[in-house]
């Protein structure tokens, strides 16, 4: 099984680019969130750019989840207090929820999970083992009350949009929806252009945090063995990091000082399905118990952009970056042409940005724009013969080409979410 990444002493050059990549710093530089007293610590805010890669980074995932069998619902951020109750949080992870707020005569609590929430789902109508697997998936708002000084940038907030999903099957379909949940994972890494640090299993350790059922953690840490080992990933069994409810999968991920995060998760749940009743009617006639697979893709939106941010430098992969072309007139008399190329891209369903002479020379425009994947610049030349002059963000210089043509190749390479610019 692998170790961690290791915490040795790093060469000057190392330090200096850990302190470059830091999302908290490049972020704000590139103008993709930021922060202000009067909304709160850990309550960051999305600024154009960085909506535009959150929304591409959602709309990948809710495709890909649609590809893989699951349905997408939406549920409130709100619950009462009773169905915290019910579902374990409140008696094992109060600490970390926000106080109750008081309606009337009952009280209503930020929900620090989506799980509950589909649970609720699937038990609002009698299930058939023919419907199952059921795969719920969400893209939803949760709430931590986390301490002020755990708090920095993206990555630890107190306002969390998840991607999270739940499984409903039967006992015979854990291992395969489990497994398939990390195919899931593996491939979305691949075409983030980022890597696994390691794989961890996720026990429980000595306290009270977690459900007293010793049969139930046998069960469910034996089937996610099993996954493991039929996945060939290597991983590394670890107490104390457990759900209160159940073992996990956590997939790490590392920043560039070597600091590891969790990502994304698997969990296997026997503890929720009891505790809210859940059934379906097997083939026998007879009401069964299923058993729930929790799993987050990329987990949240805010870690896995700050991720991004400090993986890359802020040099997204082309499909994921939020300007994807910058359109370079030389001088005014190419200005129209230029805003024209912006039309078309934009047509196209790219994201375009026209920077012109009021904005500095030419060179100084290609200098800030050094982040964007593709540059098209348009001279006298250029634009008496309906060309583009093409710089990539890498250095190379394909030379010049038809706008049409142009356009077509970038929105190529983002529509297949290559990590390569060019062929």
């Amino acid at each position: 099984m692998c170790a961690p990444p290791g915490s040795s002493s790093r060469p000057p050059h190392h330090r200096e680019e850990t302190a470059m990549h830091d999302h908290r710093r490049l972020g704000r530089e590139l103008d993709l969130f930021d922060t202000d007293p009067l909304i709160g610590a850990g309550l960051p805010y999305w600024l154009p750019d960085g909506a535009a890669v959150r929304h591409t980074l959602e709309e990948y995932v809710r495709q890909a989840e649609r590809a893989a069998g699951y349905r997408h619902v939406y549920s409130p951020a709100l619950g009462k207090r009773e169905l915290y109750e019910l579902s374990g949080h409140w008696g094992h992870y109060s600490d970390d929820m926000f106080p109750p707020m008081r309606l009337g005569a009952e009280e209503v609590v930020l929900r620090p999970s989506l799980c509950p929430h589909h649970a609720l789902i699937y038990r609002a109508r009698s299930r058939s083992y023919r419907e199952l697997p059921l795969r719920l998936a969400e893209l939803g708002a949760m709430y931590r009350s986390e301490p002020s000084g755990v708090l920095g940038g993206l990555t630890r907030v107190r306002s969390i949009q998840l991607n999270d999903a739940h499984v409903f099957c039967t006992l015979d379909q854990v291992v395969e929806e489990a497994g398939a949940a990390l195919t899931l994972i593996a491939r979305a890494y691949a075409d983030l252009g980022i890597r696994a640090a390691r794989y961890r299993l996720s026990l429980p350790g000595d306290g009270g945090k977690y459900v007293a059922d010793p049969a139930l953690w046998r069960r469910a840490t034996a089937l996610l063995r099993e996954v493991l080992d039929e996945s060939g990933l290597q991983y590394e069994e670890v107490e104390g990091e457990a759900a209160f409810y159940g073992p996990k999968i956590d997939v790490q991920i590392a920043d560039p000082a070597g600091r590891e995060a969790t990502l994304s998760t698997v969990q296997i749940d026997f503890h929720q399905p009891e505790r809210f009743d859940l059934h379906y009617v097997g083939a026998d006639g007879a009401r069964h118990r299923p058993v729930m697979v929790h799993r987050s893709v990329i987990g949240s939106m805010e870690r896995a952009v700050a991720h991004l941010i400090e993986e890359h430098g802020g040099a997204f992969p082309a499909w994921l970056a939020p300007v994807q072309l910058a359109v370079l007139p030389v001088a005014e008399a190419q200005y129209a042409l230029a805003e024209a190329v912006v039309r078309e891209a934009a047509a196209r369903g790219l994201r375009a940005a026209l920077s012109g002479p009021e904005d500095g020379t030419l060179g100084a425009r290609i200098r800030a724009a050094r982040l964007v994947p593709y540059q098209a610049v348009i001279g006298d030349r250029e634009a008496g013969a309906g060309l583009a002059s093409v710089r990539l963000r890498d250095g190379r210089r394909p030379g010049a080409l038809p706008v049409d043509e142009l356009l077509g190749r970038i929105a190529d390479r983002v529509a297949a979410r290559s990590t390569a610019l060019w062929e």
